[in-house]
């Protein structure tokens, strides 16, 4: 077919004609995604819409907060502490178990080591279960944050204090940085099935992200890169470069190596 006067525009993909408008594809969904629509944002609607974090309180000063609240945020699996100190300022931070309404918590150096309060590690002795801690200081918590999880004081030393993380890692930490003591509450609470489609896709949503996933294979030639043909399957190499355009940016991105791992055999 030929064209008289014809105008590629590159943005949304199409041919501008004196009679008819020619689309020429439909970006990858990867790319979509990248450019943070807002059909690609979590939502809204159900969040508190404060950070859990610890208030910034100078290290030097010793504060009392009473739990007035518990609350769910979608999209999180821990409850949250609804928590108004003195002042009458409010702040929300991550629920431990055997939270209850009412509960006292202290945030110092000065605190004691029961569960709720927030110390600094360099008071925690070994040993001591703890959650929702700061990686830097004054960041308000920022790892140990999954519902259920905790870590434990392993050492102190010259360099900082040394805490075990969930996943067997060790890690060192500034002395300075606040931990919570104990565990977080609402372990277990994604073994539960989701038992329909919709509500695993309400629950992806309000976390922002992708479901449900199709394989590239499945689709179209005109949708994914690697789809169309009589039969499902790549049919070029998946492994692409680092500084692919992002059309083309699919599959095992700078893959140091593919296939399954073959175990050598000791001689």
């Amino acid at each position: 077919m030929v064209f008289g006067a014809e105008t590629l525009y590159n943005q949304k993909l199409k041919i501008y004609t004196k009679h008819e408008t020619i689309y020429l594809g439909k970006r990858p969904l990867v790319r979509r995604r990248g450019r943070g629509g807002n059909q690609f944002r979590s939502t809204s609607t159900g969040k508190v819409g404060h950070q859990a974090k610890y208030p910034r309180f100078p290290l030097s000063e010793q504060h009392k907060g009473e739990i007035i609240d518990l609350i769910h945020e979608r999209g999180r699996e821990a409850p949250l502490s609804k928590v108004r100190f003195e002042d009458g300022s409010v702040s929300f931070v991550p629920a431990v178990l055997g939270t209850k309404v009412g509960t006292i918590l202290n945030f110092g150096l000065k605190s004691t080591i029961e569960k709720g309060n927030v110390i600094s590690v360099q008071n925690i002795p070994d040993g001591t279960i703890i959650c929702n801690i700061e990686r830097h200081f004054g960041d308000g918590g920022a790892i140990v944050k999954s519902a259920g999880t905790d870590a434990t004081v392993f050492s102190h030393g010259e360099e900082g204090v040394t805490l075990k993380l969930p996943s067997g890692k060790f890690i060192t930490l500034n002395p300075k940085n606040r931990a919570m003591i104990g565990t977080l509450a609402g372990g277990g609470s994604t073994d539960r099935p989701f038992m329909l489609a919709g509500n695993k896709w309400r629950s992806f949503r309000a976390k922002g992200l992708k479901y449900p996933i199709v394989r590239g294979v499945a689709q179209a030639a005109y949708v994914h890169p690697h789809g169309g043909g009589r039969h499902q399957h790549v049919g070029q190499s998946s492994t692409v470069s680092r500084d692919a355009p992002p059309g083309a940016k699919v599959g095992s991105i700078a893959a140091r190596k593919t296939g399954r791992a073959r175990i050598k055999e000791r001689k």
